[in-house]
């Protein structure tokens, strides 16, 4: 019965439409002008709204969205957050982790960083060795700054995003980094190598060049400058926030195995995945990346494109010809699955937050490409998973 009503509607519409095609003929040109182009933006945002939720119950995922076509972003959100609470995916009070998503925010906060101290003797580059600020970390006479932000470092030191059961201070979980790192088989600098470690460092560094915590920098560099009001660092997620619970669809049945994340998990990855935020706070943040809130162009660039790169990899996001730039991001032993993937200009693009999967990495990015094609048709058709392992 509902398609059906659909397509009466859909065949109403299109009477109505060609009745007032038939006065055009009659009528000034300005008069009707502005009242057709707010008719099809309603159609077209609810159209949008029913594709996308529909996709997602078609894939059996579950979570929050913010689609952006032609410049103007749409939160569109299915399921439930917490199951158990029956509290639905968007509400105003739900914060999601960004995981891996908060690494170019981390990245961004160096080059300010940097060009803040350009001119004293302060100064550092992507060419800076990380001794300046690690004398005591294995080969670190030999790995750059920038090789941190391409995960080129060498460093493969494991067991970041196993639960050790303790909350830990910033300066604790960096410090602990540091001696699991020391610990740890060390590969050549200049091949890549996905580690959070490489983030916790950055974290560290952050600190010790600005004599702040990362936490403050992060408040007053991101949060204040976008006022953002749902993005916060996990200890910092106010009573009345919640974050999600995290399922998987299992034996044809939604919402099983809930996992969530822990605060001693959260504790252990200081810039490299204790955000939390929603996927419009997360636009906000893609746009003052470019704007000269966060970074201006010409600094984003920088960002994107650090001599030590060996993939398309740097600074915290994938970035395909100067022309869409993505990342995936997920924590062990939980179900989230993010990925955003958008055009550099932001006028075109998909930042998902799912707290319900079904399948693999590439399986939620096929979801996620499925809607961009809708989004923009051929705009995305590139290999979307290429080089994009997070």
């Amino acid at each position: 019965m509902t398609l059906l009503r659909e397509a009466f509607k859909i065949f109403k519409k299109s009477i109505i439409g060609l009745a007032a095609a038939a006065l055009i003929t009659t009528m000034p040109a300005l008069a009707i002008s502005k009242p057709i182009q707010v008719q099809a933006s309603s159609y077209s945002k609810s159209e949008m709204r029913s594709f996308v939720r529909n996709t997602l119950a078609q894939s059996n995922n579950r979570g929050s969205l913010v689609i952006i076509k032609n410049g103007k972003p749409q939160q569109i959100s299915y399921g439930y957050a917490w199951y158990g609470k029956q509290i639905g995916n968007g509400n105003d009070n739900v914060v999601y982790p960004a995981a891996s998503l908060q690494k170019i925010v981390t990245a961004a906060m160096v080059i300010q960083l940097m060009n803040e101290n350009w001119h004293t003797t302060q100064k550092f580059t992507q060419n800076t060795k990380i001794s300046r600020w690690y004398p005591n970390l294995k080969n670190a006479d030999n790995i750059t700054l920038g090789q941190l932000m391409t995960h080129t470092s060498g460093i493969q030191a494991a067991n970041t995003e196993i639960d050790r059961g303790k909350v830990l201070s910033e300066n604790d979980a960096i410090n602990w980094a540091v001696d699991n790192a020391n610990n740890s088989t060390s590969g050549t600098p200049g091949t890549y190598f996905y580690n959070n470690t490489n983030y916790i460092l950055l974290a560290g560094i952050i600190s010790k060049v600005s004599g702040q915590s990362y936490e403050s920098n992060f408040n007053n560099r991101i949060i204040n400058k976008l006022g953002l009001a749902n993005t916060f660092l996990y200890q910092n997620i106010p009573n009345w926030k919640t974050d999600p619970i995290s399922y998987i669809w299992s034996n044809g049945k939604n919402y099983q195995n809930a996992e969530y994340v822990k605060k001693t998990l959260a504790s252990q990855l200081p810039g490299a995945g204790n955000m939390f935020t929603t996927p419009m706070d997360y636009y906000k943040i893609q746009l003052g990346l470019t704007n000269g809130n966060i970074l201006s162009k010409a600094d984003f660039h920088y960002l994107t494109h650090l001599k030590s790169a060996t993939t398309n990899y740097s600074g915290g996001v994938h970035l395909d010809d100067d022309t869409t730039k993505s990342a995936y991001g997920s924590l062990s032993n939980t179900h989230f699955g993010n990925w955003f993937k958008m055009t550099t200009d932001n006028r075109y693009g998909l930042i998902m937050f799912l707290n319900q999967t079904s399948g693999s990495e590439s399986d939620q990015k096929d979801v996620g490409t499925k809607i961009l094609d809708h989004i923009k048709p051929g705009m995305f058709d590139e290999d979307n998973n290429q080089d994009d392992q997070d």
